[in-house]
């Protein structure tokens, strides 16, 4: 088993009021992952997850695609360094 990782994704193009953040959280709990997706001011989702890298890995290349009323431009993918919720949060 490896170890858990944690990364933050910033999401562009039309991601917001089509059911992104919702469509994020179930794609995660069914990987097993922790996180959040919220809004942010600027039209982009911001995306926090932590767990298996592989799992994360995967979830990353689902987000490029996204739900299917979403147009997705780009992700971009930090390292992230701080706590990560439990269970899986939208805001």
């Amino acid at each position: 088993m490896s170890a858990v990782e944690a990364a933050r994704f910033v999401v562009s193009g039309r991601v917001q009021g089509v059911f992104y953040r919702a469509s994020t959280r179930e794609q995660a709990i069914a990987l097993g992952l922790r996180g959040s997706a919220v809004n942010l001011a600027d039209g982009r989702v911001e995306v926090v997850v932590a767990g298996e890298a592989a799992d994360i890995a995967r979830l990353e290349r689902w987000l490029h695609q996204g739900p299917p009323m979403a147009q997705v431009a780009s992700v971009e993918r930090h390292r992230h360094d701080g706590a990560v919720d439990s269970g899986f949060i939208t805001g």
